[in-house]
């Protein structure tokens, strides 16, 4: 059974998502959450990115969303990760 709903089977009113633009960054001891302007949280395992699990707060916190919301960068590590490809589920520890 397909869980896949037609462009033309949405419910009117209902709320489809058009892009995925990041507002904020945040961690917890496993865990990189990065909102997005729609309401939706997209979280991956910190043990996918290395430099980010490996530094310290004050680094991880200190990060730019650049200015079309798709990217986020982490200067004090040089660290860049795409929106697309977090929303991709891409791991970059795999490989």
């Amino acid at each position: 059974m397909s869980t896949l709903i037609a462009k033309n089977e949405i419910p009117s009113g209902a709320f489809v998502p058009t892009s995925a633009v990041a507002t904020s960054v945040a961690f917890d001891d496993e865990m990189m959450h990065v909102s997005l302007s729609d309401g939706r949280i997209i979280s991956s395992p910190l043990t996918w990115f290395p430099r980010l699990r490996d530094a310290a707060r004050s680094e991880r916190e200190n990060y730019e969303i650049g200015p079309a919301g798709i990217g986020i960068h982490w200067p004090d590590i040089d660290e860049d990760l795409s929106v697309a490809g977090l929303m991709g589920g891409v791991n970059l520890a795999a490989g």
